[in-house]
């Protein structure tokens, strides 16, 4: 009878995680492996490379939450409530994958140095489909005056895009007081502000 895992996955993908966002991909399996108190051993009898260790420990697949909650929604409660509960939780989502995909892009942009990017959908675009959808589901309803969705979706995800860049990239003054940005409820009730008089049916 073989013995009991002494260490858990969940526990080698949590020090791969803390490793590749110190470090990027370059981080070695020796550093993953020493960060989670195993032998580099252990890492490829549970991962078959440093690419799948990667992926699990990124959790890309985890992004998206928001969109099904959104689909949800059509045809029920306030258009705005929905829409502005939906942004805040896609900044949330995104606010965490962002760092993620920095250290994805760590590797490189052409796919053919960089084997992971053939199996990364593109978040953006994902994000700018599922709120036209929902805009254009919503106009069938007569909840929403007739507009382009899709060029609609794409102004709402560029500044939601940015607004997380912008506040990721922002540089704490130091540990113990860090430089405050917009709070995200405000920017997306002001987004909303400018948007919807033109969608009010």
């Amino acid at each position: 009878m073989p013995r009991p895992r002494q260490i858990t996955d969940k526990r080698l993908i949590a020090a791969a995680h803390e490793v590749f966002l110190e470090q990027g991909f370059s981080a070695t399996t020796a550093a993953i492996a020493r960060r989670a108190g195993v032998s580099e051993g252990t890492l490829f009898n549970r991962f078959s490379s440093k690419e799948e260790l990667f992926m699990a420990a990124i959790g890309l697949s985890e992004y998206g939450r928001w969109r099904t909650e959104l689909a949800r929604q059509v045809g029920t409660g306030d258009v705005r409530r929905n829409l502005e509960r939906a942004l805040l939780d896609m900044l949330q989502e995104a606010a965490e994958l962002v760092p993620k995909l920095s250290v994805m892009f760590s590797r490189g942009y052409d796919p053919s140095h960089n084997p992971m990017l053939q199996q990364l959908d593109d978040p953006m675009h994902a994000d700018a489909d599922a709120l036209a959808a929902y805009l254009q589901a919503e106009v069938q309803r007569g909840r929403v005056r007739p507009l382009d969705a899709d060029a609609t979706a794409l102004m709402v995800v560029g500044a939601l895009t940015h607004f997380i860049h912008r506040e990721q990239m922002r540089p704490a003054v130091s540990t113990a007081a860090p430089v405050s940005g917009m709070d995200p409820g405000r920017f997306v009730r002001s987004v909303m502000d400018v948007l919807w008089p033109g969608m009010v049916p």
